[in-house]
């Protein structure tokens, strides 16, 4: 029973990934004998118009799954979306014992930003587990394929998601600290109390600073000469005589003067 039911799953899988299944079932009974022939004339006597690959085996065959990256994900057009190369191996029970999976990337497949075959492949695998034991003891492959597909594009919809979190936080960042130009310190009562302690002995200095300037000045203006006073001014105080008489005796004589008069 279960070889029937693999040979009917794989017939409906050709039909539903006519491009993307690779590794065809050889059907035991066939129009045309195969016996004898090689096995890429058995292939071409099966299956004469659809292109020609020799079986991996009765049991086993790849499907190649194209998934969709979120909007916007491929910024460069001349990346491809990624590919997974689903490996399937029917085991003799199948479908009432799980199929043995694998997954790898195709061959010379480009790096995509989002996704990598051999990063994701336990985490992709282990996804399968419970849509395995789900569908146990009915054809499943086609139910894989599709939870694959869903669980390799939500991981690229959580990266791509995670990364734009990071450019709108950088984003951010650069705004709070562009904004700081624009706003001063927060008052607080701790800032308050320190801007007034620092605003009174400002003001104390520059009071200080005053003070002396005034008193420099005062202290100018009692030292100052006093003004040398003109010839009326002299006359008019009977001094002009006085003066000129001092201006013209010759100091010893006034020396003398002041010996007599002591």
């Amino acid at each position: 029973m279960g070889r029937e039911e693999q040979i009917e799953e794989r017939e409906v899988l050709d039909s539903i990934f006519p491009e993307e299944i690779t590794g065809w079932l050889v059907r035991p009974s066939v129009r045309h004998s195969t016996k004898g022939y090689p096995a890429m004339l058995r292939a071409v006597l099966i299956r004469p118009f659809v292109r020609c690959e020799i079986d991996v085996s009765d049991t086993e065959y790849r499907i190649a799954v194209k998934l969709n990256p979120p909007d916007d994900d491929n910024g460069d057009e001349e990346t491809e979306p990624p590919t997974i190369i689903l490996h399937v191996r029917y085991p003799d029970a199948y479908p009432d014992e799980a199929p043995i999976l694998d997954l790898s990337p195709p061959p010379n497949a480009p790096v995509h930003p989002r996704f990598s075959v051999a990063a994701d492949k336990e985490q992709l695998l282990k996804g399968l587990e419970d849509a395995i034991q789900e569908n146990l003891g009915m054809a499943m492959v086609f139910t894989l394929v599709t939870t694959l597909t869903e669980l390799a594009e939500q991981l690229m919809t959580e990266r791509k998601e995670a990364a734009e979190r990071v450019r709108e936080e950088a984003q951010l960042a650069a705004e709070r600290e562009e904004n700081k130009k624009f706003h001063g310190t927060p008052v607080t009562p701790e800032t308050f109390l320190k801007w007034r302690d620092d605003f009174m002995r400002e003001m104390e200095e520059q009071r200080q600073r005053e003070e002396e300037e005034r008193l420099a000045e005062l202290k100018k203006a009692r030292v100052k000469e006093a003004p040398k006073l003109t010839g009326k001014q002299l006359w008019e105080r009977g001094l002009a005589g006085k003066i000129e008489d001092e201006e013209e005796e010759p100091p010893t004589e006034q020396v003398e003067r002041l010996k007599v008069a002591a």
